[in-house]
């Protein structure tokens, strides 16, 4: 018989076991493993002192939720495991992949000594704990591509397409295409991000798939085909973990007015990798050119359009699914200038694109932030690309702050 019960020990999750592990409970254990790894738990206790046995089904689903973690810097800890199953993990090599500790209570020394916390700032703000450096870096440039004003009615042509150099921008969004030729491409603009020169972007089709192409700005050869929107460039100044507070979520406006609670910039580029709480996101349906106008003559907002032109949510999605944003916000959307002005929503104070990916934990430890948006983009699959709205909620991610030109 196999029995189990959480708690809270220090700032980890402790799992206390008792019983057998074997065939008939490891998928038991393999649920409570995945549940806790997917709501940000990076480190697992094991309390071990009442199992008895342990079979090769049962350390499978150890050695899984080991591997799991190692990759986002987090570790499955045994604690209190008794010579007879402490031999059977010798015998299967896993003594080497495992830490042990005489008792639970012991995980706190642990932690203390893992994390020396050297140029790292905790703050606390908005309900939101954040754990931040700072780094010397000049302030961002801003780059405004095309006229949104033509999205409106559906008025683009083929002179109003910008070519871009992914060398020219290293972040961004908009709607953007990839081709050669107009022709090629005019029936797929849709919404597009583009993240440390990864691009990515989800046509505006009946069934559409994203497309990408990461490390873009090795191609010589290619260019982004942006109908409108912006791109920034610059050397991160903060670059942070979060973690939500008590009610497990933040919102997006929270988390944002928490970055700019670190830094006194009037406008930030973010860009940022997080676990989904439920996301509110809309997507355009159809390439707003000059040939695919509303027939009534009336905007692609107007209420007699908008379902038709636009994907927009009536409810949250893609909760526990990992995310890469970016976009830009500002502090006070009256005095950011008539160029920032133009691409961010009245009564909003951002603008934001984001990637939906697989559901998997990610790792929050800030000195490898662009190793850990390559590791999502190499490993796992993106679903679709959307304008990121307010009421979007996280639980934990990491966020890279480039301090903009006023």
């Amino acid at each position: 018989m196999f029995e189990y019960t959480l708690r809270d020990l220090s700032s980890v999750k402790c799992i206390t076991m008792a019983g057998r592990i074997d065939a008939l409970s490891y998928s038991n254990i393999q649920k409570v493993f995945e549940d806790l790894i997917l709501a940000g738990e990076r480190t697992l206790v094991v309390d071990m002192a009442g199992v008895n046995y342990v079979s090769s089904a049962g350390l499978r689903v150890f050695i899984v939720a080991q591997k799991e973690l190692r990759k986002v810097g987090g570790e499955v800890v045994l604690a209190g495991i008794t010579d007879p199953v402490f031999e059977i993990f010798r015998m299967s090599g896993f003594t080497q992949v495992f830490r042990t500790i005489k008792e639970a209570g012991e995980i706190e020394e642990l932690l203390g000594a893992r994390s020396s916390g050297v140029g790292i700032v905790k703050r606390e703000t908005f309900g939101i704990s954040l754990e931040y450096m700072e780094r010397k870096a000049e302030k961002g440039s801003f780059l405004p591509v095309g006229d949104q004003s033509r999205a409106e009615n559906a008025s683009f042509r083929e002179e109003d397409v910008t070519a871009v150099r992914p060398s020219d921008m290293v972040f961004g969004c908009g709607l953007a295409a990839l081709g050669s030729s107009y022709g090629e491409y005019k029936d797929l603009f849709g919404e597009a991000m583009v993240v440390k020169n990864n691009f990515f972007f989800y046509p505006a089709v009946k069934q559409p798939s994203v497309d990408f192409v990461l490390n873009a700005h090795k191609d010589p050869g290619i260019t982004y085909k942006v109908l409108h929107g912006f791109g920034f460039n610059g050397e991160y100044r903060y670059v942070l973990s979060f973690q939500a507070g008590n009610e497990g979520a933040a919102d997006l406006p929270s988390l944002i007015n928490s970055f700019f609670e670190i830094s006194s910039a009037k406008a930030l580029g973010i860009s940022m990798v997080a676990e989904s709480k439920g996301l509110w996101g809309m997507h355009i349906k159809r390439t707003p050119i000059e040939e695919r106008k509303p027939a009534n003559g009336k905007g692609i907002f107007d209420s007699e359009n908008f379902t038709r032109w636009i994907d927009f949510p009536v409810e949250p999605a893609y909760t526990n699914h990992v995310i890469v944003a970016t976009g830009i916000a500002v502090r006070d959307r009256a005095g950011a200038g008539p160029e920032k002005q133009a691409h961010i929503s009245e009564g909003s104070a951002f603008h934001l694109h984001c990637g939906i990916f697989d559901k998997a934990p990610i790792g929050t430890c800030i000195d490898e932030f662009d190793d850990e948006l390559a590791r999502v983009f190499d490993e796992l699959s993106v679903y679709k690309v959307q304008h990121l709205l307010g009421r979007s909620r996280f639980s934990a991610g990491m966020a890279a702050l480039i301090e903009l030109e006023d």
